[in-house]
């Protein structure tokens, strides 16, 4: 029998990376979290057989909690991939054995329950604009991860176009995450003055390519953005993104949601 919880509608979300997978109860209504998140070390290696296995590990500790959602609600599922009808079309930091893999097929049948995947930096964005720094923003919000490599999702008026991979944009001869991701200033040692300089070639080039209403800045290094966002020259806002390390989980939540018609 369905468990009910009138008073709050909730989904569980999922989110892979490469070296953790942690999950959550996220409250629909305000994006918020409900409870601690519980994470698992990714295993390694880190194949489809395996990594399912934690991700129902972790669905059942959730459905354990007070704020658990129905017993047949989906679930909503991030993935460092980009995600094309349910299948993975590459393999970042995760095991090359997914790529071409069913991922939607995998985690349905390994949880029994409907699933939504998608990519990661797609979740995290649509976190933002649903929940965070781009609520409420009409038109095109970019939502720009910089961490190992360059993540990025595409939002207009609160819509998500999936798969968009600006970081592989080529600028200058060089795949733009190889000079301007968060990784690439600890390995050339920038002070976060050359840092900017990189980023201002970077955020220039999309803005005039795109000419976004907002830029977003997420990933570990938006901690850090009072250190290198006021030294860029742009016609577009840009602004440290809010929901941090659950942004992933919420969108995640949100899309499953929206895709099986919880929410809107």
């Amino acid at each position: 029998m369905s468990k009910k919880h009138p008073s709050t509608q909730t989904v569980i979300g999922i989110d892979i990376g490469g070296t953790g997978i942690k999950g959550g109860i996220v409250d629909l209504g305000s994006g918020e979290m409900l409870g601690e998140r519980y994470r698992i070390d990714t295993p390694q290696p880190s194949t489809p057989q395996a990594v399912a296995k934690v991700v129902k590990e972790i669905v059942d500790e959730l459905m354990t909690r007070q704020h658990a959602p129905d017993d047949d609600a989906p679930v909503g599922i991030t993935f460092p991939a980009i995600i094309s009808h349910g299948i993975a079309r590459s393999a970042a930091n995760v095991d090359k054995s997914w790529i071409d893999a069913d991922v939607d097929k995998i985690f349905t049948q390994e949880l029994g329950r409907d699933v939504q995947v998608m990519n990661d930096a797609d979740a995290a964005g649509l976190a933002e604009a649903r929940y965070g720094a781009g609520k409420g923003v009409k038109g095109t919000v970019l939502v720009i991860t910089l961490g190992t490599g360059i993540g990025s999702a595409f939002i207009h008026d609160g819509k998500l176009i999936p798969n968009v991979e600006l970081g592989h944009l080529e600028i200058d001869g060089f795949d733009a995450e190889s000079k301007a991701s968060a990784s690439a200033r600890e390995r050339d040692g920038l002070s976060w003055a050359e840092y900017a300089v990189r980023l201002q070639r970077y955020f220039s080039h999309v803005e005039f390519l795109f000419s976004p209403e907002l830029f977003i800045i997420g990933g570990g290094i938006s901690k850090r953005s009072e250190d290198y966002l006021p030294a860029l020259s742009l016609r577009t806002k840009i602004i440290p993104a809010e929901l941090a390390n659950n942004a992933g989980i919420v969108g995640g939540a949100l899309q499953a949601a929206v895709h099986f018609k919880l929410t809107k």
